[in-house]
């Protein structure tokens, strides 16, 4: 059922806002400097989101579900709101289960999405492993082959996956792989790595300018054999879909490649959260301006300091509002022809470059240091114009959507 556009949430929209806004100020913002000198996963944050229920298959799954389609944004700003490297060990768990959502069966959906978050007393996490170190913004250099082993009715993946969050350290493994690579991108599938099965190792861990609470390292997939039934979508559909790739035939409203699709779901989530990471800077500025004095008056008073707080706001709330329309166009099945997903990923991801920036020249000398937040908040900020496609991805996929040109 479709439900209208609108930039009033409802009361169970706010508040969730609220109890988010009070675990971010209350938890994550006390531990945040800590966890990114420590660059370690924070366990103990997570534990306690879990015992809340911030932390789980359930809550996730009411935001995502939301027909207003601003649950899921929401959620993302309040949490990076508190802090981007604790909000992403929180949240990076859902990537892998957006894949799943958007490739599986419901019985796949059933069977591994709950075993990604474990229990509050066994906190797990999950991975979704698609970049190599070879191909990141061109998915269809992918070399990681599947192959299937028809006698044990088994798929055998190898290769290396780069820049994974969680990687090595979930419980569950998603894993983008080649099955036929005269096909390129259209010849991928995905696949469930499920625990303890060998051959799976972590490979180097990233030492990170900013995010550097979670985890991001490399998958090692060397002759890892998982069931049949892993192959996300299954079988039959998979040798459809090649089929048809082979002959050169799209089929209308087919999910088409597994990584895009994957990305295309969750673009408007991480604009949201480069959304928080901006307005935690804004209002660290504003406080900072309105009470920091220079030549006998507050900073604020001066036209050059005011301009750019306005500026800040300006771009903050534009920003927003792309994020949520694209979050309710997909909630309500209305199709991305100009691209709105990139658009709101794009602009939310400078946008939090831009203000962070600018949060820590009204800061002055006092910005550039750790007693301030809004150094770490800069650092967080960077990674939102590179992962889940760069700015320039974005831009080509928007000039592709509005021009219909395969622009390259």
């Amino acid at each position: 059922m479709s439900s209208t556009f609108s930039l009033d949430p409802g009361a169970d929209q706010l508040a969730v806002r609220d109890w988010l806004h009070g675990f971010a100020a209350d938890v994550m913002r006390p531990a945040a400097a800590e966890w990114d000198e420590r660059e370690e996963t924070p366990w103990p944050v997570i534990q306690e989101a879990a015992k809340l229920g911030i932390y789980s298959l359930d809550f996730y799954a009411q935001q995502y579900f939301d027909p207003s389609g601003v649950g899921i944004p929401i959620a993302m700003e309040e949490l990076f709101w508190g802090d981007a490297g604790i909000g992403l060990s929180i949240v990076g768990t859902t990537l892998a289960a957006v894949a799943v959502l958007a490739n599986g069966t419901d019985e796949q959906i059933g069977t591994w999405t709950p075993q990604m978050f474990g229990t509050p007393d066994d906190v797990k996490v999950a991975a979704f492993c698609s970049s190599e170190p070879d191909a990141g913004s061109d998915v269809s250099a992918l070399r990681t082959r599947a192959v299937y082993d028809e006698a044990k009715d088994e798929w055998v993946l190898n290769g290396t996956k780069t820049w994974a969050t969680n990687g090595g350290i979930a419980a569950v493994h998603v894993v983008v792989a080649t099955v036929d690579p005269a096909l390129g991108a259209k010849g991928q599938a995905s696949f469930v790595v499920p625990p303890g099965t060998p051959g799976l190792s972590q490979g180097q861990k990233f030492k990170k300018h900013g995010i550097r609470a979670s985890h991001t390292a490399e998958v090692v997939l060397d002759g890892v054999r998982v069931p049949g039934s892993c192959l996300l979508g299954g079988k039959e559909k998979l040798d459809e879909r090649l089929a048809r790739a082979r002959e050169g035939v799209k089929r209308p409203g087919g999910k088409g490649n597994a990584a895009m699709a994957t990305f295309e779901a969750s673009r408007p989530a991480v604009g949201a959260q480069a959304i928080g990471i901006a307005r935690a800077a804004y209002e660290v500025a504003l406080d900072y301006a309105g009470t920091r004095e220079q030549f006998g008056r507050p900073i604020i008073d001066n036209q050059g300091v005011a301009f750019q707080l306005a500026d800040m706001k300006t771009r903050i709330d534009a920003a927003r509002l792309l994020v949520w329309r694209a979050s309710w166009m997909a909630a309500n099945n209305q199709p991305f022809t100009a691209a709105e997903g990139s658009m709101s990923k794009l602009y939310a991801g400078e946008t939090a470059k831009y203000v962070t920036a600018q949060a820590m020249q009204i800061l002055g000398g006092n910005g550039f240091t750790r007693e301030y937040p809004v150094e770490r908040m800069h650092r967080d900020s960077a990674i939102y114009t590179i992962f889940e496609g760069t700015s320039e991805i974005q831009r080509l996929v928007i000039a592709r959507a509005i021009s219909g040109i395969p622009i390259r």
